[in-house]
C-alpha cells in the first residue's frame, strides 16, 4: 500500500460565508494528495504525460464527517491499496485537522488514456515497475 501524507492550509477564499472550508475545496485538496503520491513512485505527472498517458478522473466520491475552517492545517492522507489491474486506479483519501479529528474520507477513480489515440489502455509497465516495489 502506498501512504502519502501532505499539510495544506485553508485559505480566506476556500472557505464559505459559514466560515467552514467550502465543500468543493477538496476535490483540489485531493489532487494536491495525489500528486504528491505519485511522486513518492518516482514520476510527476508531468513525466506520465511525457510518456503519452493522460489520467482523467472518472469518479469522485466523499463523506464529511467535521468542518476545517479558516487557517486550519490540514493533513491529506492520500492511500493506493491496490495495484492497478485494469485501465483504472483508485485513490483513497482521508483528511485531518491539527487536532487528528477526522474530517471527511474520500475516493477517487482514474483512467489510463493513452494519448495519442485518445483511448483507454491498461496501466503501462513502467508505471506498474514504479508502484510495486511499495506492494509487498
Amino acid at each position: 500500500m502506498i501512504r502519502a501524507e501532505t499539510k495544506i492550509r485553508v485559505r480566506y477564499g476556500e472557505t464559505d460565508q459559514m466560515g467552514y472550508a467550502y465543500y468543493g475545496v477538496y476535490a483540489q485538496y485531493y489532487e494536491v494528495g495525489r500528486v504528491e503520491a505519485m511522486r513518492l513512485l518516482g514520476f510527476s505527472y508531468k513525466e506520465v504525460e511525457a510518456r503519452g498517458i493522460l489520467m482523467p478522473v472518472i469518479d469522485y466520491s466523499i463523506t464529511y464527517k467535521k468542518p476545517a475552517f479558516y487557517d486550519d492545517e490540514i493533513t491529506v492522507v492520500t492511500l493506493i491499496k491496490e495495484i492497478p489491474r485494469s485501465v483504472k486506479i483508485v485513490f483513497d483519501y482521508e483528511c485531518y485537522n491539527a487536532a487528528n479529528e477526522l474530517l471527511n474520507t474520500g475516493k477517487v477513480t482514474l483512467v489510463f488514456i493513452d494519448k495519442e489515440k485518445n483511448k483507454p489502455v491498461a496501466a503501462p509497465d513502467w508505471f506498474l515497475k514504479g508502484i510495486q516495489p511499495h506492494f509487498h
